[in-house]
């Protein structure tokens, strides 16, 4: 199992990029590798895990985070730290928090997405905290992915900012974590649809901007006149004028998914006038 981000929270068409990141990206993503992914069989096993399965690993992952299982600390904390990646378990919560401290960039990473799987007031404070001072991208990372689950929270703000001026990387989940914290209505959607609309337009990156499209087109619906508009309007810009095809691409499928009767009709006469396919 990867420690990807796999939520509750659907992401956008890019979960990576080959931007800078604190401490070599080649060094940290191998030892990822070793450390998170598990054995290769595991892709193969299809079967629904039961009630009582879930509850046994998650057993063994208190077990693994406490401790008490064997082996050395290291190797089961990281192996606690999979099961609750993948599960939800309350009782985890007290041991996952003390793990955003620690020095290891991959056991702080690592309880970040555990505690994206797990969200709780608690780690509001402590996440924030990261996002805006952790010195691993990986990190940061991590928690732009997280606090997507936490849309209730105070993490609109650090997201938009968090868009704006940090690395590629973390600016491709704020996109995406964007369209959950926005989305309980126009107070809060606006703003975010106000930064992904100017995202969409200046960042750099390609797959920023397509995570930007994808977001707000998750927006839509929470926002009012004229910001629905000017939502068309750009993602129709980008649709026709993105230099990348990918961004073209999540833009048309953003604007086909508005289900908007003179959306549609709008894309079916740039169809026949042969400007799409």
């Amino acid at each position: 199992m990867s420690l990807s981000p796999q939520p509750d929270q659907p992401s956008g068409p890019y979960d990576e990029s080959p931007q800078e990141l604190y401490l070599d990206p080649e060094v940290l993503a191998q030892e990822l590798a070793e450390e998170l992914l598990g054995d290769p069989l595991d892709a193969f096993d299809t079967s629904d895990p039961t009630a009582s399965d879930v509850a046994a690993e998650c057993d063994l992952g208190l077990q693994f985070l406490r401790g008490e299982a064997g082996g050395s600390s290291h190797d089961q904390r990281m192996q606690g730290l999979r099961i609750f990646c993948e599960h939800r378990d309350p009782r985890a919560l007290p041991l996952l928090l003390p793990l955003l401290a620690v020095s290891c960039p991959i056991v702080r990473m690592s309880a970040v997405y555990a505690l994206g799987r797990n969200p709780s007031p608690l780690a509001v404070e402590p996440l924030l905290a990261l996002l805006a001072a952790d010195d691993n991208g990986y990190v940061r990372k991590a928690v732009a992915w997280s606090l997507g689950n936490y849309p209730d929270a105070p993490v609109l703000n650090p997201l938009i900012r968090s868009l704006q001026v940090d690395i590629a990387a973390v600016r491709l989940w704020a996109a995406s974590s964007l369209a959950e914290a926005g989305c309980s209505g126009p107070a809060k959607a606006d703003p975010a649809a106000a930064q992904l609309l100017l995202s969409l337009r200046i960042d750099s990156e390609a797959a920023v901007r397509s995570n930007s499209a994808w977001s707000l087109g998750r927006l839509y619906g929470d926002l009012v006149e004229p910001r629905q508009q000017v939502v068309v309007e750009s993602l129709l810009a980008a649709m026709l004028h993105d230099g990348e095809s990918g961004v073209r691409d999540e833009a048309r499928l953003a604007l086909e998914q508005l289900e908007q009767p003179e959306v549609l009709e709008r894309l079916q006469t740039l169809v026949d006038e042969g400007l799409l396919s």
